[in-house]
């Protein structure tokens, strides 16, 4: 629970009634945007105002009329919901890091150097962003931000987004629990079985999990596998 003196007030205007609470702000945006935050946590005082600065309490009535409570603990979840929650500058810093990460996990899933067509290690990735002076956007999507991170690195790194189409075969042993790790990793096109129980499927999967596509399934099937590339796009 945040020190009175340091909570931030969050106020909510509803049916021409005034709210007020105090809060960390920064739990306060994380529970506005759904993560498991205990609503205890988030306030100074489990005490929904009319005005925080002079201590006067919002009536019961009132709260019941335009917030459907008067339970103060349910009254303030609902003005963390509705209210708008200016983010802090370390907020600001925390989801563009997490931003960040998807970005570059992303293109080392999904892209490879085209001349040997292995991926580049995440940190080779990292390091072309920050020579490139690529900036995430906390605001923007992430799917969208990989286009401009891939536009300002490719001066930098040979990069291209592959996708590899590898057939697989499976002993009859490991056949069902190697289910789990194909759907992980890529989109079956095709499977059948074998008369002797082997399961052999045609994957597509992107090209810069190969590795650790096979990794996986070396370690299920004790390196029992045969696999091979079929087509490459």
């Amino acid at each position: 629970m945040v020190n009175v003196n340091e909570a931030q007030i969050i106020k909510l205007k509803s049916n021409g009634h005034e709210f007020e609470i105090l809060v960390d702000q920064n739990l306060a945006i994380e529970f506005k945007n759904g993560a498991n935050v205990d609503i205890n946590s988030v306030l100074a005082v489990a005490t929904v105002f009319s005005d925080a600065k002079k201590g006067e309490e919002a009536s019961p009535t009132t709260m019941k009329q335009a917030l459907g409570t008067d339970d103060p603990i349910e009254a303030a979840k609902v003005i963390l919901k509705k209210a708008d929650i200016p983010l802090t500058t370390e907020y600001k810093h925390k989801i563009k890091e997490q931003k960040l990460k998807q970005i570059i996990n992303f293109i080392h899933r999904n892209a490879v150097d085209p001349k040997t067509h292995l991926p580049h290690p995440a940190d080779r990735i990292k390091a072309a962003l920050e020579e490139a002076k690529f900036h995430a956007d906390e605001f923007e999507n992430v799917q969208k931000q990989v286009e401009v991170a891939l536009k300002a690195i490719r001066p930098i790194i040979a990069i291209k987004f592959e996708t590899k189409e590898m057939a697989v075969k499976i002993p009859s042993d490991y056949a069902v629990k190697s289910y789990s790790i194909i759907n992980k990793f890529g989109k079956k096109l095709r499977e059948d079985w074998q008369t002797d129980g082997s399961y052999v499927a045609v994957v597509e999967i992107p090209g810069g999990l190969e590795e650790d596509f096979h990794n996986e399934l070396n370690a299920l099937c004790h390196g029992d596998i045969e696999t091979k590339i079929l087509n490459t796009k």
